[in-house]
């Protein structure tokens, strides 16, 4: 559950300027998240959790309208676009396990351990929490 994706930003320089993307190193850091160029080419990506990235880009949509903010748009845009293939790792362990559970409630806990790489202890409790409700 915890794989790190990468997301590709090509020619972020060119689109945002030197200075938004040092400010966004500076935030993506803040997040535990990575932006950095691609070997020696003038691509860049964004690397690290699926949750933590969705947080920097929150983050960068919350900031107060000014120049810099503006300049955002493009990364938040390439950022939240490419995180719409990744929702299977946006949503938290538990609630991904109580969801599966009400969906199918004779599945079997090596089915759910397949499905969300999970333990065989965090499939019981969440099999236990469904029957108690």
């Amino acid at each position: 559950m915890k794989q790190e994706i990468i997301i590709s930003l090509p020619s972020l320089i060119h689109r945002i300027g030197r200075e938004a993307v040092k400010q966004a190193q500076l935030v993506a850091k803040q997040f535990n998240c990575e932006l950095k160029r691609v070997r020696r080419s003038r691509n860049w990506g964004l690397t690290g959790d699926a949750m933590q990235i969705q947080a920097f880009s929150q983050h960068l949509k919350t900031q107060p309208l000014t120049v810099a903010a503006t300049e955002f748009v493009y990364l938040i845009r390439k950022v939240d676009t490419a995180l719409l293939s990744h929702t299977d790792k946006l949503e938290p362990l538990a609630a991904k396990l109580a969801r599966l559970i009400a969906q199918q409630p004779n599945i079997t806990l090596a089915e759910l351990m397949h499905q969300t790489e999970c333990t065989m202890a965090e499939a019981r409790a969440a099999r236990f929490d469904a029957e108690v409700w």
